[in-house]
């Protein structure tokens, strides 16, 4: 049996997007130079959408009273705000079944939706777009950009946002109101669960551990 890889993982806490996207570029160049290993962030922002290349391209609006800001990442609009986890894992991708963008998509997908399973909660992947889906509802995105298969960016739990914020947003194929929340289908999850069902299932799916366990 191979290994485990450890992981650092960091609790930030609510930080502004800007912040984050700053902070990941930084990791990404460490993690190339091998001054650092692989490293989770785990985190909230302040209400922003971010705009990808692929929404840009296909001409995605945004309604005007939501900040936003464009991005590198894949995919296309994503929301981000109060009741949504966001986690960032800044890794080399270079473990059993991660020799592709599209290997490691699924195994970010696969995560989430075995953390969720260990809350009670039955997710799955949808034909319409990547990410995880819920009772026929979107709940996470995922997105990620390269450096020689170092990765920035990451994915998303919407566990308790604001009524009718991400529900309005549409794009990329999906109509308005298909991405919500999970307490919105009726799931009730604290964030804080939310983290430590992800922690928990990490060695199994990820091939990695929080290197504090």
């Amino acid at each position: 049996m191979a290994e485990m890889r450890q992981v650092e993982v960091r609790r930030l806490g609510q930080v502004e997007y800007a912040t984050a996207q700053q902070l990941m570029r930084e990791l990404q160049n460490q993690r190339l130079d091998e001054n650092i290993g692989d490293t989770l962030l785990i985190c909230s922002h302040p209400e922003i959408v971010t705009i990808g290349p692929g929404a840009r391209r296909d001409g995605i609006i945004v309604p005007v009273d939501y900040p936003t800001i464009d991005v590198d990442r894949g995919g296309g609009i994503t929301w981000h705000g109060p009741g949504q986890l966001v986690v960032y894992p800044i890794f080399r991708w270079d473990l059993d079944e991660e020799e592709n963008v599209k290997k490691i998509t699924s195994k970010l997908e696969q995560w989430t939706i075995c953390a969720l399973e260990l809350l009670g909660i039955q997710a799955n992947t949808d034909s319409r777009m990547q990410g995880v889906w819920v009772d026929n509802s979107k709940i996470g995105s995922v997105g990620l950009a390269f450096m020689r298969w170092v990765s920035r960016h990451g994915f998303t739990v919407n566990f308790s946002t604001p009524k009718g914020r991400v529900e309005r947003l549409d794009g990329c194929g999906l109509s308005a109101g298909t991405t919500t929340s999970l307490d919105r289908l009726g799931y009730e999850i604290a964030g804080d669960d939310l983290v430590q069902a992800l922690l928990d299932t990490m060695p199994t799916i990820i091939g990695r551990n929080d290197a504090k366990s």
